[in-house]
């Protein structure tokens, strides 16, 4: 997915904000389901949430870059699945991390249903 760095991404250095790269992956993370004409839930008390993250902030993005986010599945289990999400300038990776979404419905671990889990491995695997 593709996105540019605009002037509210930035600090008075015009170096990108360091959670705004939380951000881009985010909204790369809701494009799988949206290109697909689908929401990342089924109603409003179940969806994926985040587990953990563990991130690398390599080097800076600045005001203006047009940047790529690019998402790969590590692994895909029955209520949770690893993705490793990048983002790259050029050929210049900027950041990286490993995040576990964890699939809820009412609070709790649950299921991710199949058409999720349909989704992840024949768009992006």
């Amino acid at each position: 997915m593709k996105i540019r760095v605009y002037y509210e991404d930035t600090d008075a250095g015009e170096i990108v904000y360091h959670t705004n790269y939380l951000k881009y992956c985010e909204r790369a993370r809701s494009e799988i389901f949206f290109s697909q004409d689908m929401l990342p839930t089924l109603g409003r008390e179940s969806g994926f949430v985040v587990k953990n993250i563990q991130a690398s902030f390599l080097s800076t993005a600045t005001l203006g870059d047009i940047l790529d986010v690019t998402t790969t599945i590590l692994t895909l289990k029955h209520t949770s699945l690893t993705l490793l999400q990048e983002i790259w300038r050029d050929d210049r990776k900027l950041f990286s991390m490993k995040v576990v979404l964890v699939y809820i419905n009412r609070g709790k671990p649950c299921r991710i249903p199949q058409k999720f889990k349909t989704l992840f491995t024949e768009n992006h695997a």
